[in-house]
């Protein structure tokens, strides 16, 4: 009984920090809004990498790790910064809603494809089902069905990238788990991001506080505090409590937030399309874990 209420509870949290996540994509576009994409990415890490720092101390955090393991950091830490840019200035161009619900849904898709084609992973015949269902929800996410390729305009484009690189992001972080603490490799990922960000950030007087308005600054602190390290964190505890195999569908309550408080905030519309197909890869994601959690229970 005790076990399945403690189960119970983390299925509880990580809701909570995909809702954040959901949330941040409004809030990202506030703050994108307020400043640009430089400045906004640098500083959304930045204060991600402070807050993250007492996380470090009270979970007590070992830093160690092997050459490779640094190595995955780097890496994932110059990605993420470009995730990042990439990230606002979609913001700049597009609707949160959109942008929040074509990322999520595409991502895991896209990892699937990597792990099948340069990692060797090796998959059934339903799995293959599933990456058809998910392929054809990335085809009306991007409506490519109706408009052809009119989906190659800015907001789409800096879009899809982010979900490409997200997905090689995801990949790099499930070799670097294997040689370091998750919290650890986050705390490095953060600091190296936050670094590279920087750089292109300092031609636009970053550390000049007062050239930024006070909605800037409780945007980008709500960001990089609230979904940068707390959900952060919530997400790597409950993900070893209810199975890492299991966290792919919570991912699907990201557009959720994304959607209903990018309606609040900015009255956005989200379209049919954007809808079905985000249902369709959300059954792709489904589908293609089911095949893993019955493994596990046979274990």
């Amino acid at each position: 009984m005790s076990s399945t209420k403690n189960q119970t509870r983390y299925f509880i949290l990580m809701i909570i920090a995909m809702l954040f996540w959901g949330i941040a994509w409004t809030a990202g576009k506030v703050a994108a809004e307020h400043s640009n994409a430089q400045v906004a990415a640098f500083w959304r890490y930045g204060v991600s990498f402070i807050a993250i720092i007492p996380l470090v101390w009270y979970f007590k955090t070992p830093f160690k790790s092997d050459v490779k393991g640094y190595g995955y950091m780097f890496l994932a830490g110059v990605l993420t910064s470009l995730f990042n840019y990439l990230f606002f200035a979609g913001l700049s161009h597009g609707d949160a809603g959109y942008g929040g619900t074509i990322v999520t849904s595409l991502s895991p898709i896209i990892t699937y494809v990597l792990s099948i084609s340069f990692l060797g992973t090796k998959i059934s015949s339903r799995q293959v089902t599933a990456l058809f269902i998910g392929g054809l929800g990335a085809l009306i996410l991007l409506r490519i069905p109706f408009d052809g390729f009119g989906f190659l305009d800015v907001q789409s484009l800096y879009f899809l990238g982010c979900a490409f690189v997200w997905a090689i992001v995801t990949v790099i972080s499930q070799k670097a788990a294997k040689r370091a603490d998750l919290m650890f490799y986050t705390f490095v990922v953060f600091g190296i991001t936050a670094f590279i960000n920087m750089l292109f950030a300092l031609p636009y007087a970053p550390f000049d506080f007062g050239a930024y308005d006070a909605v800037f600054w409780v945007t980008i602190i709500f960001v990089g505090v609230i979904p940068g390290t707390f959900s952060t964190a919530l997400y790597f505890v409950s993900a070893g409590k209810v199975g890492a195999h299991r966290t792919g569908v919570f991912m699907f309550i990201v557009p959720i937030g994304a959607i209903a408080s990018s309606w609040v905030v900015y009255d956005e519309v989200v379209a049919l399309s954007t809808v079905v197909g985000c249902m369709l890869a959300f059954a792709a994601v489904v589908l293609f874990t089911m095949k893993r959690v019955s493994n596990y229970k046979a274990l």
